[in-house]
């Protein structure tokens, strides 16, 4: 098999197992936790760290509400069967960066790996979070050639893969969505909040050998919970959050 033909194969095979990742970087969290020693680390560092790994998890989430709220029907999906497109989008996020979505992912992960103070276990995480997705977008980005054709390829010279140009910008056809991101977007930021209450659990453990959670941490967690409960009822018995053209 040709090497292109089995890097797309191989995008295939993990754009449907994507979902498995958060499971993973948990797991890895525990040695990762276990062995960093917090006591060499000054507070002011560890508050430093703190405050960037929460900026970097909301700007992650922001470029994944921006992308949903100006996405139509049939594209940026959480489709796990097979690549979807009805149509191509190039404006908005999609004219400074062809994936916004991956983007923002690797974004409200790396908060939370972050959140460990572990350096070499976040730099292990980027580098592996690069080459298990470089396949699936390899493998994405085929199938829009091979469905587009020369827009597609004209479109690519021009907005990058994964690191936006903010030059090319281009205001997006589509008009945001709030009831997009509230429709699509709750357990992602459910998920993010558990790893971050995660994370803290760890640390007071290994570091204090007892299980505690800080009020704030409770509470973002609590209301994250809610959230959810309520956005999840909202969206599958009623139709308060559906939207004509919308996924």
């Amino acid at each position: 098999m040709a090497l292109i033909h089995s890097f797309e194969d191989d995008g295939n095979w993990l754009f449907k197992r994507r979902g498995f990742i958060p499971i993973v970087l948990f797991v890895l969290a525990v040695p990762a936790v276990y062995f960093t020693d917090y006591s060499s680390m000054s507070p002011s560092l560890s508050t430093f760290i703190n405050y960037l790994a929460a900026i970097l998890s909301f700007t992650g989430f922001a470029i994944r509400a921006y992308t949903i709220g100006t996405t139509p029907r049939g594209t940026s999906g959480r489709n796990t069967d097979k690549q979807v497109a009805e149509q191509l989008n190039t404006s908005g996020i999609y004219s400074v960066v062809r994936h916004p979505l991956y983007l923002g992912n690797y974004l409200m992960w790396i908060g939370i790996v972050l959140f460990t103070k572990n350096f070499s276990f976040t730099i292990i995480v980027s580098l592996l979070y690069w080459i298990y997705y470089e396949r699936i977008m390899f493998a994405e980005e085929r199938f829009l050639e091979k469905k587009f054709g020369d827009v597609y390829l004209n479109w690519s010279k021009k907005a990058p893969a994964f690191v936006p140009n903010i030059t090319t910008f281009r205001k997006s056809e589509v008009s945001f969505s709030l009831k997009s991101v509230l429709r699509r977007e709750y357990s992602g930021v459910l998920a993010t909040v558990i790893g971050f209450v995660y994370v803290e659990v760890l640390i007071g453990y290994f570091q204090w050998g007892v299980f505690h959670v800080g009020d704030k941490f409770v509470m973002a967690l609590a209301l994250a919970v809610m959230a959810a409960l309520v956005l999840r009822s909202l969206k599958h018995y009623t139709k308060v959050l559906s939207e004509e053209g919308r996924s």
